[in-house]
């Protein structure tokens, strides 16, 4: 399983959009940063948008096109399923 994720900082912060094959350590290495410089400048540590893919080049393909998407676009998709913006990190040690 390949994963899409949204970090931020805040609610309606900046926002990182990465991929990865292993969420829970992705997540755990940018909590501790060592993950990108970009997430350990703005520290960025929540994580409020997930999406599953079955295969790397559709999750590539996916965080391809949002990283092209408007900011108003990435927003609504992060609020469509977790409107309070709240941290998804704990849902992943489940």
């Amino acid at each position: 399983m390949h994963f899409v994720y949204v970090l931020t900082n805040r609610k309606h912060g900046t926002l990182y959009i990465g991929v990865t094959n292993d969420l829970p350590a992705r997540i755990a290495s940018h909590r501790a940063g060592s993950g990108s410089e970009f997430v350990r400048k703005h520290a960025l540590s929540r994580l409020v948008c997930v999406q599953p893919f079955s295969t790397a080049a559709e999750a590539i393909a996916q965080e391809k096109r949002l990283k092209k998407w408007h900011r108003s676009w990435k927003i609504h998709l992060i609020e469509a399923d977790n409107p309070e913006w709240r941290d998804l990190y704990e849902t992943l040690m489940c």
